[in-house]
């Protein structure tokens, strides 16, 4: 297993996350737990869940894993968790206010039966609470020890620099990751995201790997899904996002390409999705979301897979999103083209 520095910290982490959305749901207790156990014994470390992960029942479970688990195997695990969403129906049961967020990460650190957690989140921006009074909270939290570092979750870069300049301006404790969508059909956070993360020493942590499964081979063209699919599942749902994402050329040249370097690899196409995204730049560590843990077991796979340049050229062509107009194409790629 691959490990790198969590942002510019001395925290060192897997390249490879476990990620705990399924844990509730489609993942049931015992399942989760050998999840948890398969992971940490492949090499893995960092463990990411949310407090609105089937309405905290994740942190929960993977509370109980930790309980139940030698003090060595805890000690292992760096803990990453998120507050933002919703947790009740009150009006302030949400959001980045002070008062949520207290609220939000003592209820995470109960269930999960810790007294500090390595990395809090915020689960996305929020336009309503001052951006003073969520990051001076952060800072609180973690001169407090319950937090060891701060973290963001779908930040655009204009948000992310933003964040960054206030915590250096205050002293804060200033975010060291961002977690993003990002895979080989969803690269246009690499206009303005990516840059921005690089500048400031962010670490990216991207979640939906595989493209809902797109880049696993499971949907055909078409072909509507169903069955177990995650979009099978939802057929009402599941018609209209494949209909839309099937309806585009570079989906299945991307597919098409991954499938191409999977069989000439002797991997799955999965293996083949995670690899390309783990060595991107910025990337700190890739967060597998498996329903189970054969699925788990065939992501780690990719622990060991190095694609050549080649495979990577070709992979990068046929998912390049294509920035044809300014200012991240044409006129404006010239401008900031310039060499000595």
């Amino acid at each position: 297993m691959i490990l790198r520095p969590l942002g510019r910290t001395g925290t060192v982490v897997s390249a490879l996350t476990l990620g705990t959305m399924t844990f509730g749901a489609e993942t049931d207790e015992a399942g989760a737990h050998d999840q948890l156990d398969v992971f940490v014994e492949s090499g893995g470390n960092l463990v990411d869940t949310a407090d609105v992960y089937n309405a905290g029942v994740s942190e929960e479970m993977i509370g109980r894993w930790l309980a139940a688990r030698p003090a060595e195997v805890r000690d292992r695990v760096v803990l990453a968790t998120k507050g933002r969403f919703p947790t009740g129906g009150d009006v302030n049961d949400v959001g980045l206010s002070r008062r949520h967020l207290q609220r939000a990460l003592d209820a995470s650190l109960t269930r999960l039966g810790v007294d500090v957690v390595d990395l809090y989140q915020v689960h996305a921006y929020d336009p309503i609470t001052p951006l003073e009074e969520t990051f001076s909270t952060l800072d609180d939290f973690v001169r407090a020890g319950k937090v060891r570092h701060v973290g963001l979750s779908n930040y655009t870069g204009w948000q992310v620099q933003k964040v960054v300049a206030l915590a250096r301006e205050h002293g804060w404790d200033a975010p060291v990751t961002l977690q993003p969508q990002y895979n080989l059909l969803v690269r246009e956070l690499e206009w303005e995201v990516v840059p921005s993360c690089l500048d400031a020493g962010l670490g990216l942590l991207p979640w939906s790997p595989l493209g809902g499964g797109w880049l696993t081979g499971k949907y055909r063209r078409d072909e509507a899904p169903t069955g177990a699919t995650r979009l099978g599942e939802d057929p009402e749902r599941g018609v209209e996002a494949y209909a839309g994402r099937s309806a585009q050329q570079r989906t299945w040249d991307v597919v098409d390409a991954v499938r191409a370097v999977a069989e000439a690899r002797g991997a799955t196409m999965a293996q083949v999705a995670l690899a390309w995204l783990r060595d991107r730049p910025s990337v700190t560590s890739v967060i597998l979301g498996a329903r189970t843990t054969a699925q788990l077991v065939d992501n780690l796979g990719s622990a060991d897979l190095v694609l050549d340049p080649a495979e990577v050229d070709a992979l990068d062509a046929a998912s390049d999103p294509g920035a044809a107009d300014y200012p991240y194409g044409g006129p404006g790629q010239e401008q900031r083209a310039r060499t000595v």
